[in-house]
């Protein structure tokens, strides 16, 4: 997927109405399932027993089990564009706390989160669910201009960098994920790869870039 020249302005708030209730209602059961009994579980008939609607009322919002597997991608990138924007504080502390951000997402969404980068090959992403996932990573660009903009990183193009993050938070989620690591500690392991990925990027090389992090 090819990265955004630069950030999207947030956008502003959309209200809701009764059936986008529903279908959300019935995007929450599908996770559920889904974290429950893996992808080989989510089947229209589990979703709608999980959500307690009959079956042709998923049919009726998502078409079947591709349009529903569409719509929880659609909904994946949502969630993971909301925790980015979501980690405090400024400038590069900030950029640091979307990596702890990033982490925690895939922790709390795991057979989501795997469903977002490999999902069936039947299931093609509709272009409302292609827009999802640019917004999400235009979140991370976001934080890098407001960094470079703070003297925080070096005045370079923000969709490169923050292609380089994110290579670096989702190689790292990937890998423990998969369960592939050689160290006791995989928060640790995870928090040193991503502060020195920033600390490549910093400005103030030759100095201590990010506070250090507490050992609890």
């Amino acid at each position: 997927m090819n990265g955004p020249r630069q950030a999207r302005p947030q956008t502003s708030v959309r209200h809701r109405t009764p059936s986008q209730d529903v279908s959300a209602a019935l995007l929450a059961a599908a996770e559920d399932v889904l974290d429950r009994e893996g992808l080989a579980g989510l089947t229209i008939r589990a979703v709608a027993t999980e959500a307690g609607v009959a079956p042709m009322g998923v049919y009726n919002r998502f078409g079947g089990k591709p349009g529903l597997i569409d719509a929880l991608l659609a909904r994946g990138f949502v969630l993971l564009r909301e925790a980015i924007l979501a980690a405090p504080g400024h400038g590069l502390v900030r950029l640091r706390n979307s990596g702890d951000a990033y982490r925690q997402f895939a922790l709390a969404h795991t057979h989501l989160y795997t469903l977002m980068f490999n999902h069936p090959d039947d299931v093609a992403p509709s272009p409302e669910t292609l827009t999802s996932a640019v917004e999400s990573f235009e979140a991370l660009v976001l934080l890098v201009t407001d960094a470079m903009s703070r003297g925080d990183l070096v005045e370079s193009d923000p969709v490169e960098v923050g292609q380089s993050i994110w290579c670096g938070v989702h190689g790292a989620m990937s890998l423990e994920l998969a369960g592939i690591g050689f160290t006791p500690d995989r928060a640790r392991t995870f928090h040193l790869m991503n502060d020195a990925v920033l600390a490549g990027f910093a400005r103030r090389r030759d100095e201590q870039p990010l506070p250090r992090r507490s050992r609890s």
